[in-house]
């Protein structure tokens, strides 16, 4: 069996209503990305990320009453959650007995350990981002989207864009009239 590395220091997590708080001696012993089925339902996202630390390593030292546990018989786990806000606080596996598994978000610093390996990877999710390039939405300070890898459509290739012949001449204050395929136009009349 791996001997525990020698305490670096100490950093502490908690719930999102700071109800539970613990903390683990660092280095963790190591963490990693959970695409796992149960994890990504427990967490409800598309994966979770971990940090392992020795049992013995890790303390909690408020709100040890308010922990609630789910037993995934089926996986041998045992899932731990805050009872008052629902956050997910650590998952225990019975392969690992001397192991807590804690969701790396809930800790306010660095653990001594980056996530090097995913576990499940066979059930990544489609609609995971897996790093494709982000760009500005504009007049959204703080979002950044995915383009489309879509070709670009050129001009008339789109059956609703109106074409020039259609369009009111610029100065004039006619009102173009769209008509969707079932006969409705934007002013919600009929046309047929």
């Amino acid at each position: 069996m791996a001997k525990a590395a020698q305490a670096g220091g100490i950093v502490a997590g908690q719930c999102l209503c700071g109800g539970v708080q613990f903390e683990i001696d660092t280095p963790a012993r190591w963490a990693f990305h959970d695409h796992s089925t149960a994890t990504r339902r427990a967490h409800g996202a598309a994966y979770a990320t971990y940090v392992g630390s020795w049992r013995k390593r890790f303390r909690i030292t408020k709100g040890s009453a308010g922990i609630a546990r789910f037993e995934d018989k089926p996986a041998k786990t045992v899932r731990s959650f805050c009872a008052r806000c629902g956050s997910p606080l650590f998952c225990e596996r019975a392969r690992s007995p001397h192991m807590v598994n804690i969701p790396r978000a809930l800790f306010a610093g660095r653990t001594g350990r980056q996530p090097l390996y995913h576990l499940a990877i066979e059930e990544l999710q489609e609609w995971t981002y897996t790093g494709e390039p982000l760009v500005p939405l504009k007049g959204f300070p703080g979002v950044v989207w995915q383009r489309s890898k879509k070709k670009r459509r050129g001009a008339g290739d789109d059956p609703f864009e109106l074409s020039r012949a259609d369009a009111p001449a610029q100065g004039s204050h006619e009102r173009a009239s769209l008509i969707s395929p079932c006969g409705i136009s934007h002013d919600g009349k009929s046309r047929r």
